[in-house]
């Protein structure tokens, strides 16, 4: 049994048709329950709920506040590499863009840590392209220990690897993965994945079973929204979360919602997400998991991620740099995708501050890790 079972359970035409089929009362019922079913989050994301977007919104904030308080940790992303054997039509780093490519170093790795350490930071996530000879286990198993000395909680996002990997790079000091299907529609998926490893869909979408065997304690998932119908994939990875708290309870969840940004040889989204149905998103997965973490990263402009977070988010990133060594060197360089909040950490930690939330640096030690 593996996610790839439950998949085939759904055909995407029929979720599509039934989630653009709930009605008012269907958002009525889910609303008042305390425990939500996957038939209530489809009411929940329709577009039958937006009238009740503000209903949505105070549960979701109380919900919020009761499991997680008024914190909100910070995180930010370290980008190793932008060397890349995948053609993907949305990612600034796809293998046809010709820009300068750069994989760092331990020296190089170093100076990041340095420039991420004056910022209070003690939450990274590893981030590369996917490239399985040049940045791939070997270059992991070196990288991890490295970092993980400066910080207590360490995440990557990064190819998809095999179990026995993951369970290498646990013991190396590694907490968390984040692994995004961009697309749970398998014929939009090939439109977009074009050459090399990424191009496998079941490879993919299997990487969280992976993840929950090996013990990851940490397991981030999502689409990127804009491939397609944004309702249908936010579905899907609900139905994904879902299928994993129950079979790999011991591991925590987190679920991110990257919209399509500008990058070099872009494509622009098939299917707009506007801001309210974004906040709308957020707090139905909210009401839908009142456990899970939900992240929202400087992709958003800063307007709205101020306003949205207290609504449901538990984990922001800020002051990211997109490409490798961005910290240590302000010298331009082609991002992986552009920036919408690129405040300073103190301007985001202050804004935070005001609207009554406690900025989280440190909520966890590495000896709990294991």
């Amino acid at each position: 049994m593996s996610f790839l079972d439950v998949f085939h359970q759904f055909n995407w035409d029929d979720v599509r048709l039934s989630l653009y089929s709930k009605t008012s009362a269907d958002v009525v019922r889910a609303l008042g329950k305390t425990k939500r079913s996957l038939e209530d989050f489809k009411a929940l994301i329709s577009p039958a709920a937006e009238p009740f977007l503000e209903q949505m919104a105070q549960q979701s904030m109380a919900l919020t506040r009761k499991r997680f308080g008024n914190t909100v940790g910070f995180y930010i992303p370290l980008y190793l590499s932008n060397l890349c054997s995948n053609s993907c039509t949305y990612c600034g780093f796809s293998m046809e863009n010709r820009l300068k490519r750069k994989i760092l170093n331990h020296q190089d790795i170093e100076a990041e840590i340095a420039a991420i350490k004056q910022m209070k930071f003690d939450s990274v996530l590893l981030v590369t392209g996917e490239h399985e000879t040049k940045v791939g286990l070997s270059y992991f198993e070196q990288v991890v220990p490295l970092v993980k000395k400066h910080f207590n909680y360490l995440a990557m996002e990064v190819q998809p690897l095999d179990e026995a990997a993951y369970a290498k790079l646990k013991t190396l000091g590694l907490d968390g993965v984040m692994v995004y299907q961009e697309t749970y529609h398998p014929a939009t998926y090939a439109q977009h994945h074009l050459r090399g490893n990424k191009m496998d869909f079941e490879y993919r979408l299997l990487t969280p079973d992976r993840l929950g065997k090996s013990g990851i304690d940490k397991i981030g998932l999502g689409a990127l929204i804009g491939l397609d119908d944004w309702r249908t994939d936010i579905f899907y990875v609900a139905l994904h979360l879902a299928y994993l708290e129950k079979t790999y309870w011991k591991s925590r969840y987190s679920i991110s919602f990257p919209r399509l940004r500008p990058c070099a040889g872009g494509v622009e989204p098939a299917s707009i997400m506007t801001d309210r149905q974004l906040v709308q998103t957020i707090c139905a997965f909210r009401l839908f998991d009142p456990e899970v973490e939900l992240s929202l990263s400087t992709r958003e402009s800063p307007s709205f991620r101020d306003n949205v977070v207290p609504l449901g988010i538990t984990a922001i990133s800020a002051g990211s740099k997109t490409q490798p060594g961005g910290y240590a060197d302000q010298s331009t360089a082609l991002e992986q995708f552009t920036v919408g909040d690129d405040r300073s950490v103190e301007a985001v930690e202050q804004a935070m501050i005001y609207r009554g939330l406690e900025p989280v640096w440190h909520d966890w030690h590495s000896v709990f890790s294991g």
